[in-house]
């Protein structure tokens, strides 16, 4: 079975003046397609890093990143951005919508870079909210749009592009308890009907909703688990 991600020996360091600090210390991973992994382990453990990484805004030190089979660890940036806008859906804690769009043309936005004609766009994206159930508020702005409905709109954006890879970045940080469990399971909805999601939590009852948990401390994995074995050892 093919691997969408591959991360052999990623190495990450930053430079402060002459001296150098390591945040990624080795990492190898592989996940495969359909897979759903929550990336887990406190803070300046170095799981930002890695989603960045993962997500094609940075680029490792070292190691090599292989998504979808392409070799991305050496992409100059402008090949970086196409497979980021090809092979990547993000969601991010901030939904970061654009405020004076409606929700459809907010989920139609990564197809505008991407060529698609107007009609197809908008057909695209009225699919997509129909899949967060969110159809009936295609029109409203996001400030027209409770938290909770942000963040669908985010998600349906992040699947317009039909990515290989949907990654989430603490998507229910902003949202109350209820509101989480509703988003959580419409991630749970995305990942049985095909898609491969990562997702970086620090609440446990979030990760929960993962199949396989990978928990990060000082720039190396710690622990590589099935949930369902994290929680029968809990």
């Amino acid at each position: 079975m093919d691997a969408i991600i591959r991360l052999e020996n990623i190495r990450k360091s930053y430079f402060m003046g002459k001296q150098e600090l390591q945040v990624l210390k080795g990492i190898s991973l592989s996940i495969h397609k359909n897979e759903y992994v929550a990336l887990m382990g406190p803070s300046g453990s170095g799981k930002s890093t890695l989603m960045n990484i993962l997500g094609c805004l940075d680029t490792p030190t070292a190691g090599d990143y292989y998504l979808s089979g392409h070799q991305v660890s050496k992409m100059p940036d402008n090949e970086l951005a196409e497979i980021r806008n090809k092979e990547i859906g993000f969601v991010f804690q901030q939904f970061n919508l654009l405020p004076r769009l409606s929700a459809v043309e907010n989920v139609a936005l990564p197809l505008i870079y991407s060529g698609v004609p107007k009609k197809l766009r908008t057909e695209r994206a009225m699919a997509v909210l129909e899949q967060v159930d969110l159809a009936d508020r295609s029109h409203h702005r996001p400030n027209e749009l409770s938290g909770g409905q942000c963040q669908r709109v985010a998600i349906a954006r992040a699947l317009v592009n039909n990515p290989s890879l949907v990654l989430a970045d603490e998507p229910t940080g902003n949202l109350d308890t209820k509101t989480s469990y509703e988003i959580m399971n419409i991630f749970n909805k995305i990942q049985e009907a095909g898609n491969t999601i990562v997702l970086v939590t620090h609440e446990e009852d979030i990760a929960h909703y993962s199949k396989r948990i990978v928990r990060l401390r000082d720039g190396v994995i710690e622990t590589d688990k099935r949930t369902a074995e994290v929680i029968a050892s809990a």
